[in-house]
């Protein structure tokens, strides 16, 4: 029997391409969609420099660090293939400094769909192709084999985990949401419903989301949040189970949460606190299904994410406009694919990415305020009169 206690870290790499201020005057005359434009807030290359300088180079050099200080010290980390573009492209310091993480053999690299989007729940074999196309990329950069799927936004359902099953995965990610769980720990492995297999691991959305949103709050009751405290509590929380699952965007560290309030130090004084106590571990994802049995079945035959307070697909597909534009979006695909042409196949894949629809959003309160923050444009409305015009610019270019 495993007595280790274990965390299971799983960061999330991600930059969108996002569209600029694509005006209906450029439909079928000019085919940048992504370019910087006049706004520096919609200049993908500006915003990837400034999370590179901010976020990815500072902590991959505390987590190279960590990694050398203690072998028990694991993470896993999956990538969009849209951010390892932009890094290829805009900063390849960034890239090779991932890829010293990854030789380290303490890293794992998840699969996930290419362009981060939500193609299961829209067409299926535009998932597989991007989830293939991932495969393929992880493969040719990394030299790494991804054997646990985490879908976009963690975008789980019973029929995820089937179908990961059936295409040789060992596990796959999902947020553990207390309507779903009602008794029962996220701090277990678990077997999804429908399989024989397969092994699902469960975030702990209140120990991840006091990193990756309450951190430097000065208005929670619990800040300033010190490695102490939190050590304190994943103590508790596993006091009488085998892990607990930490997941959060990478950006956390240095973009969401800046350096000036201390993310970096907390950081590492945990992971020395953590590790300080015997028996305590870090898992990769596949280690930490290695070493606990399904401890139950766990069932979720509708779309659960990590998304917003309703833990569904509301964040991308709640209102009108967010409908309107992935029906468009997808429709086009027999007709994108039979064209042949990689440039407008590329340009299609690039705007299924789901933060597109993410900036569409019009929901009020904090998850308004959670997506008016991450979005580069003034409103929902124009996110959606860009994304619209670049569809009809991609009808005309259909019809050359």
């Amino acid at each position: 029997m495993n007595k280790n206690k274990g965390i299971v870290l799983y960061l999330h790499v991600h930059q969108p391409w996002r569209i600029r201020e694509y005006s209906i005057f450029d439909v079928a005359w000019k085919h940048n969609y992504f370019s910087g434009g006049q706004n520096p807030d919609q200049d993908n290359q500006k915003i990837f420099q400034k999370v590179a300088e901010k976020s990815y180079l500072p902590m991959n050099a505390l987590l190279e660090k960590l990694l050398k200080k203690y072998p028990d010290f694991k993470i896993s980390l999956s990538f969009s293939g849209t951010f390892l573009e932009q890094a290829e492209r805009f900063n390849p310091e960034v890239l090779e400094s991932f890829k010293r993480l990854v030789k380290t053999g303490q890293v794992e690299i998840l699969s996930s769909p290419y362009h981060h989007s939500l193609a299961f729940f829209y067409s299926r074999k535009e998932f597989e192709r991007q989830v293939e196309l991932h495969s393929w990329k992880i493969r040719e950069i990394f030299g790494a084999e991804t054997r646990v799927l985490a879908n976009t936004e963690l975008a789980y359902s019973d029929d995820l985990a089937k179908w990961a099953e059936q295409d040789g995965f060992k596990g796959v990610l999902a947020e553990g949401w207390d309507p779903i769980l009602n008794w029962r720990s996220p701090n277990y492995v678990y077997r999804p419903r429908g399989t024989k297999k397969i092994g699902l691991l469960l975030k702990n959305y209140r120990l991840s989301d006091d990193l990756a949103f309450r951190f430097s709050d000065r208005k929670w009751n619990e800040w300033p949040l010190t490695a102490d405290k939190f050590n304190t509590w994943v103590e508790d929380s596993v006091r009488y189970a085998p892990l607990l699952n930490l997941f959060m965007d990478y950006e956390t560290f240095g973009e969401h949460q800046w350096a000036e309030s201390g993310i970096f130090g907390f950081f590492e004084n945990f992971v020395d606190k953590w590790l300080s106590t015997n028996g305590n571990t870090f898992y990769t994802v596949s280690e930490a299904l290695d070493a606990n049995a399904p401890a139950g079945e766990i069932s979720m035959p509708s779309p659960v994410t990590w998304a917003d307070a309703e833990r569904d697909l509301t964040a991308w597909n709640g209102n009108s406009l967010q409908k309107e534009a992935l029906r468009y979006v997808y429709e086009l695909e027999d007709e994108v694919l039979n064209s042949k042409d990689e440039g407008l196949i590329s340009d299609w894949r690039k705007l299924q990415t789901s933060d597109h629809f993410y900036y569409m959003g019009t929901k009020n309160f904090t998850d308004g305020d959670v997506h008016a923050y991450f979005s580069p444009y003034d409103s929902p409305y124009d996110a959606f009169l860009y994304y619209m015009n670049t569809i009809r610019d991609m009808k005309s270019r259909l019809r050359k």
